[in-house]
C-alpha cells in the first residue's frame, strides 16, 4: 500500500477517551435529573459531541476496510486461493490488526458497564428510594 493507513497512536487514543467520555456523560444523565437541570444538557451536550466524533471516526475505519477489501478484490482472491500481492497483503493485514483493537473492545466494555450501572441507578432513583 502506498499510504500508511492508521492513524498515529495518539489520535487513536483521544478518540477513545472521547469516546469513553460520551458514553460516561450520556449515562451520569439519569444520576443528573435530580440536581439542576443545567448539568443534564451539559451532559447531554457533552456526550453528543463526543459521540459524534467517536461514531464518524469508526465509519471512516469501517469504510476503509470495505474500500481495502473492494480496491485489492481480496475476498475473492483468498476465495479463489489467488496468491496476494505485497500491497494486498499490507491491505489485509491492516484490516485484520484493527478488527483486533482493544481499544475498541475497552469501549465496548465501557459501554456495557456503564449502560448496567445507569439503569440500576435509575430503577433505584425512580422506583426504589
Amino acid at each position: 500500500m502506498d499510504k500508511e493507513l492508521s492513524h498515529p497512536n495518539w489520535l487513536r487514543t483521544l478518540y477513545f477517551w472521547v469516546g469513553v467520555i460520551a458514553t460516561i456523560a450520556y449515562r451520569i444523565i439519569v444520576v443528573l435529573n435530580s440536581y439542576d437541570p443545567i448539568w443534564v444538557q451539559i451532559a447531554w451536550y457533552i456526550g453528543t459531541i463526543g459521540f459524534i466524533i467517536y461514531f464518524m471516526h469508526r465509519y471512516q475505519i469501517s469504510e476503509l476496510r470495505q474500500q481495502l477489501i473492494v480496491n485489492h478484490d481480496l475476498a475473492a482472491k483468498i476465495e479463489h486461493n489467488k496468491p496476494l500481492n505485497t500491497n494486498d497483503q499490507a491491505a489485509l493485514l491492516y484490516i485484520l490488526k484493527t478488527l483486533r483493537s482493544t481499544r475498541e473492545k475497552w469501549n465496548y466494555i465501557i459501554i456495557f458497564i456503564t449502560s448496567a450501572l445507569a439503569l440500576a441507578a435509575g430503577i433505584w432513583l425512580d422506583f426504589i428510594r
